[in-house]
């Protein structure tokens, strides 16, 4: 009898294959079984799998010097990768903090928010302002300015100081005005929380500039950030974008902040910093924010941040996005894929919304598409349409619970920037065939 496994899995309710290579847009399984990553493992991979030039950059620099310890050390990669990605940052002479992924790097930015105003003499403004709809991470201060309830329901005894607005959610705007001014409605409503707060105690807002894992791909209305950049600015509170999943091409900019020239104060990234091949994501913050906080010091710190290797991955995966253009591959591709699933899918009374910017893309499936009406969470559509997906060779990504009920099903899509036209065909074609395999779920011209 084989014995049990010692690993204590993500998932406890199913047995995983076990993947054993990669390359493109597909992995194989040890059973040689092909499915085609069409999210990109957690929306992760941009340059795709199994990318030579990558994998012997990272060689290079773990048989030259594989780690040093942030406080004894920089290294030439560290500093190269710093200067070649600062251009590219919505940010004024941005200086970079890497850590070892995204949760990290959101814990990193609400600690330097903070830091900051202790700096600057502001020592009352420590409350942290976030989303409902909302995802950063699973570190305990990431989670406490996440608004997604699923997540935060185990911990929520250790939970509590940050204080939420309303979600930004397009497909579900409660407002009898919708379409009209949107944005500046909830640029209102964040000014009312910060005044209602006392704008002397607000440390920092941080929000996605299109939302991720929370609600699937929602992007906001175009007056929603210059609105809400100008009440941050006038009460003093730092602005931080959470481009953990939108940074790095995958909504067809550079950033998401790019759509909206938005330019956020501190700005975190992960996911697609190096294409999933190193654990690697950094805060970044203004020059300004830099130069308040250097005279007294950061007191923060991770063993395994400012890496060495993590930095030559990232500069690797920096220069296959730059000589591929793969950005622009993102934002054509991703409109491909877009179309594609609105003409096949678009008549499906079973989905409600088909959304996205680039290459993140979401399919909202509902109950009812007149009313808007969504699935109980208890049926685990979207958990049904994962598996029946992955039976059909398709990974595909879950967002559940966004509507206001909890309940709420979405499919996203996020795959490699370099997934080819007839893969995009395939995801589309394998994806309609997910569908019609759950029961409940009504293809088109069904009653």
């Amino acid at each position: 009898m084989a014995r049990a496994s010692n690993v204590f899995p993500r998932v406890t309710d199913r047995v995983l294959p076990f993947a054993a290579r990669a390359s493109g847009a597909s992995i194989w399984d040890s059973s040689g079984r092909r499915y085609l990553d069409g999210s990109g493992g957690a929306i992760v991979v941009n340059v795709g799998h199994g990318d030579r030039q990558v994998v012997e950059a990272m060689s290079r620099q773990a048989g030259s010097i594989a780690y040093s310890h942030g406080t004894q050390f920089t290294t030439e990669s560290l500093e190269r990768y710093a200067s070649r990605v600062a251009p590219l940052l919505p940010l004024e002479e941005a200086r970079l903090y890497p850590v070892s992924g995204g949760s990290e790097a959101v814990e990193t930015a609400l600690k330097i928010a903070r830091t900051y105003h202790v700096a600057t003499g502001r020592s009352s403004k420590h409350k942290v302002i976030a989303r409902l709809g909302s995802y950063h991470g699973n570190t305990r201060g990431a989670l406490d300015a996440s608004g997604r309830a699923s997540l935060r329901r185990p911990y929520s005894a250790w939970l509590g100081p940050a204080v939420h607005v309303p979600a930004v959610y397009e497909y579900r705007c409660p407002w009898d005005e919708h379409d009209s001014g949107c944005g500046a409605r909830h640029a209102e409503l964040l000014d009312k929380v910060i005044r209602e707060q006392g704008p002397d105690t607000v440390a920092c807002f941080i929000a996605e500039p299109v939302v991720g894992a929370a609600l699937g791909a929602v992007a906001p209305p175009s007056d929603l950030w210059p609105a809400v950049q100008e009440v941050c600015r006038a009460h003093g509170v730092l602005l931080i974008a959470d481009e953990v999943m939108t940074g790095f091409g995958r909504t067809g900019r550079w950033f998401g902040s790019d759509h909206w020239g938005l330019r956020p104060d501190i700005l975190t990234a992960g996911k697609g910093v190096t294409s999933g091949y190193w654990p690697f994501g950094f805060a970044a913050t203004a020059g300004a924010v830099f130069d308040a906080i250097a005279p007294t010091g950061f007191v923060h710190g991770f063993t395994y941040s400012h890496s060495a290797v993590g930095a030559a991955v990232a500069d690797a995966v920096l220069t296959r996005l730059q000589a591929e253009d793969l950005v622009e591959a993102s934002r054509r591709k991703g409109e491909s894929l877009l179309a594609q699933l609105r003409a096949a899918l678009g008549d499906y009374p079973c989905v409600g919304d088909i959304r996205g910017l680039g290459l993140m893309v979401g399919v909202e499936l509902v109950a009812d598409r007149s009313s808007k009406r969504p699935f109980r969470r208890a049926e685990r559509i979207t958990e049904q349409v994962v598996g029946a997906a992955k039976a059909e060779g398709l990974l595909v990504y879950p967002s559940t619970g966004g509507a206001a009920s909890g309940d709420g099903d979405v499919i996203m899509m996020g795959p490699p920037f370099v997934i080819t036209d007839d893969e995009i065909a395939e995801l589309v074609a394998l994806l309609g065939r997910a569908l019609g395999a759950v029961p409940g779920l009504r293809g088109p011209g069904s009653e």
